[in-house]
């Protein structure tokens, strides 16, 4: 395991913030906050998928029929 080295002042305060506001441990807090983060990154290309197939959709149905 290689251990994780934040050079960030911003970045060291904001996880310690959220280490005492929770109660958690450092480690907890930085391993949950960013769970959460990449939950919402997941959600975000959900729809966006979605969407995209919508479009190929269509574009798929103003194709003219070939095979009747």
């Amino acid at each position: 395991m290689v251990a994780l080295s934040i050079k960030d002042p911003e970045a060291d305060r904001l996880a310690r913030e959220v280490a005492k506001a929770t109660g958690e441990s450092l480690t907890t807090a930085v391993v949950q906050s960013l769970r959460e983060r990449l939950a919402r990154v997941r959600r975000m290309r959900g729809p966006r998928l979605g969407e995209e197939l919508l479009k190929i959709g269509r574009r798929c149905a103003r194709l003219a029929v070939k095979d009747k």
